[in-house]
């Protein structure tokens, strides 16, 4: 079984692996190899049945935080019917959502457009009440999807209040980052003192926001990390030499020793898997048992990315 965390200061409890349900909520995502993932049947049965079957296995490996999104397609209704299904209490697992992205490819995998981003506090309202209406009792986290100080969210007198009110009522409050310029958004919502939690892109190839993510955890933030194998360049199929030949040695998939880099940060309290398959999910949760040390860590430094190349290198994956 995986050891457990409190998530900073709530009274919440997070494994130290927990699972995304991006891959699995929706037919289209930006993860390389999906089309080998996934294969051509992406129909809701078809993907209902996958988000299951890669939920019983975590949830048989001990794994007990559990995230999802508003625009994750179905991934609120698969988890939603999952733990009913499977007779779990609320509270019996961490259960995080997200809101400020709206789904809107129509189940399709060669839609125009996937998701709309808006940050209001309307926005805020009527997808808490949607997420609310799926998974009731058993939120525990809702966070904003994508925060950016540029947006304006932050500085957002109506959706700050809200989340305090939220946040009130026994449901902790955090938000997730993305691009070149995390760290400027972690400090700025640190100093806003509402949220609980800080859900971050983490990786051998983005190290940018680790500073501010201790600064966070400090501050006594849960920090939840996200795309620790970078959306698919950090595993098997595509790992930088150096990296693969690290794993090799260590007798492990290239995704277990990426995901070891994430946890050996003092300051990280869980990292997500995004594991599309139960294989996937085994090979990540492999990694709490591989050894990590300065000799690997100056190793693989090298691999480290400028961050404003890899958001644009990132912004060019193809949703397949």
């Amino acid at each position: 079984m995986l050891a457990e965390h409190p998530l900073g200061r709530t009274r919440l409890g997070v494994t130290s692996v927990g699972f995304g349900l991006a891959a699995v909520g929706r037919p289209a995502y930006i993860t390389l190899g999906r089309d080998e993932d996934l294969g051509e049947d992406r129909s809701v049965a078809a993907m209902r049945a996958r988000s299951w079957a890669v939920l019983d296995a975590a949830w048989a490996a001990g794994v007990r935080y559990f995230d999802a999104a508003r625009s994750y397609g179905r991934a609120e209704e698969f988890l939603a019917g999952w733990l009913h299904d499977r007779g779990i209490a609320p509270g019996a697992a961490t259960i995080g959502s997200k809101w400020g992205y709206e789904y809107v490819g129509d189940w399709r995998v060669d839609a125009e457009r996937h998701e709309v981003k808006d940050l209001s506090a309307e926005r805020l309202h009527r997808q808490l009440d949607e997420t609310l209406e799926l998974l009731g009792e058993h939120l525990s986290l809702y966070q904003i999807h994508s925060a950016t100080v540029e947006s304006g969210v932050l500085d957002d007198d109506d959706v700050l209040g809200s989340l305090s009110t939220l946040r009130a009522e026994g449901v902790a409050v955090g938000l997730s980052t993305t691009g070149p310029r995390q760290a400027e958004t972690i400090d700025r919502a640190v100093d806003t003192g509402v949220f609980d939690t800080v859900q971050s892109t983490w990786n051998l190839l983005e190290r940018s926001a680790g500073p501010a993510l201790s600064r966070a955890h400090a501050a006594g933030l849960g920090v939840i990390v996200k795309e620790g194998v970078a959306n698919g360049r950090l595993t098997p199929r595509a790992a930088p030499a150096a990296l693969a030949a690290a794993a090799r040695e260590q007798g492990v998939p290239a995704d277990a020793l990426a995901l070891a880099a994430v946890l050996a940060r003092p300051w990280v309290t869980t990292v997500l898997s995004g594991a599309a398959s139960t294989a996937q999910l085994r090979d990540n949760l492999a990694s709490v048992t591989v050894p990590w040390d300065d000799g690997l860590e100056g190793r693989l430094a090298a691999m480290t990315e400028d961050p404003d190349l890899y958001w644009a290198r990132r912004g060019s994956l193809a949703w397949s």
